[in-house]
């Protein structure tokens, strides 16, 4: 394979296409030739802020701020609580962090809500 097949990231020939960008199955990086190799999640990374205007990235640690009801049930999360290991997502409806939470599990969080560690 020619360098623009390998992951720029983790120059991992075991790449695919998968509509206008490429993928990395192993380090889950995903670019488009046109760009360059420049990752399409960085763009996001970079206008993903905490509620103090901290930049956020993928694998930071983060806490909550304040209580957050989850809708659909009787818990909350209360403010204080460590969140570890975040993936920064796209989403429309402004729930722009993905993670884990113990004791609760898999939530989508709001970064105005949250302080990078």
């Amino acid at each position: 394979m020619d360098d623009a097949m390998n992951c720029p990231k983790c120059n991992s020939g075991h790449t695919y296409q998968d509509r206008g960008l490429w993928a990395c199955p192993e380090c889950a990086h995903e670019w488009s030739v046109e760009d360059g190799g420049a990752s399409a999640e960085t763009s996001l990374e970079a206008s993903v802020r905490d509620a103090h205007g901290n930049a956020l990235a993928d694998g930071d640690s983060i806490i909550v701020i304040k209580d957050l009801k989850v809708k659909g049930a009787s818990s909350v999360i209360k403010g204080g609580t460590k969140v570890r290991n975040i993936r920064l997502t796209d989403a429309s409806d402004g729930h722009n962090i993905a993670c884990k939470i113990e004791g609760i599990g898999a939530m989508n969080l709001k970064s105005k809500f949250v302080k990078k560690v």
